[in-house]
């Protein structure tokens, strides 16, 4: 099986994204990356493009594996409502899966008693269907699902994030001074405990899907940790598009169609050798992901 998580071993875009790797009191250590260059964030445009290969590719992604109508949590992204997922989850229902938004308005970030009350509309479709929960999270949404599948992992049968930044200080993108003035709460400031349940990977299946040429999100921030249920998968694309890029939703059906506590890594075989990058040599994804680091000055951190 060919794993696709280990991708953090490639050489950066821009070898000024890391700065520093350090760790800090809030949870596991940490690293400190630069935001995306200027020239990313204005090819977001792009994301029209992707929709549009998505409607013209349609019929070849109806062809995947069909859904076993288990429930799916799709959380949108920062400033995002369920309008924005509304595509996403009307090509899920199609193939076969009860997929729900979150029903909670616009997503402002952290306010007063939102984590209690995304927790219970988790454990509503949980109790209604009778069966655990996928959690799909784009960008910010990710953030939550990581929270919930911690929180709560019996509940959740698995974890697909798409540009969610975790494994580094909030601030590695193009958006954290206007979250923190939409949300009224300073990054730096969040309960340690909610950063430990973010950054920790959960321990249920977790699925990383992100872009080098994300434009909002430095895509360093999104490789999560080694483990047997734990995977990154690069595609080409921008943030805002993630959840129309028709890669993006083959992956996304591909890791749902996996048999309840059989589940495996994504494997690329044939064409998606040519669609789905990956290192030369995954297995050498520590040790060559720190000798980066300090070769791009920083240092290295503890595997």
């Amino acid at each position: 099986m060919m794993s696709t998580q280990n991708e953090s071993n490639l050489p950066p875009t821009d070898p000024s994204e890391v700065e520093s790797t350090a760790s800090d009191d809030r949870g596991p250590a940490v690293q400190d990356i630069k935001p995306p260059s200027i020239g990313y964030l204005l090819l977001e445009g792009r994301a029209l493009g992707e929709l549009l290969t998505t409607y013209a590719v349609m019929p070849a992604l109806r062809r995947g594996p069909r859904g076993d109508g288990h429930p799916v949590l799709v959380l949108p992204g920062f400033l995002a409502t369920d309008t924005s997922t509304r595509p996403m989850r009307r090509f899920l229902k199609k193939s076969g899966y009860a997929a729900h938004g979150w029903k909670l308005g616009r997503n402002y970030g952290p306010r007063a008693g939102f984590e209690d009350r995304l927790m219970v509309r988790l454990l509503e479709l949980r109790e209604r269907y009778g069966r655990t929960v996928s959690v799909i999270g784009w960008s910010l949404g990710g953030v939550y699902a990581r929270l919930l599948a911690n929180r709560s992992p019996d509940d959740v049968r698995c974890v697909i994030t798409l540009g969610t930044p975790f494994n580094s200080h909030s601030k590695a993108n193009r958006s954290w001074k206007l979250f923190e003035w939409v949300s009224g709460t300073k990054i730096d400031k969040v309960d340690p405990e909610t950063f430990n349940h973010i950054r920790t990977t959960p321990p249920v299946p977790t699925t990383s899907v992100y872009s080098r040429t994300d434009g909002v999100v430095a895509w360093r921030s999104s490789l999560d940790d080694h483990g047997p249920q734990v995977e990154n998968v690069q595609v080409p694309g921008s943030h805002i598009g993630l959840g129309a890029n028709p890669l993006v939703l083959h992956i996304i059906l591909d890791r749902l169609s996996q048999p309840e506590g059989e589940w495996q890594k994504f494997e690329r075989s044939g064409w998606k050798k040519l669609l789905y990058p990956q290192p030369k040599d995954s297995s050498k994804d520590s040790s060559e992901a720190q000798t980066e680091a300090s070769v791009d000055g920083a240092q290295p951190t503890e595997a």
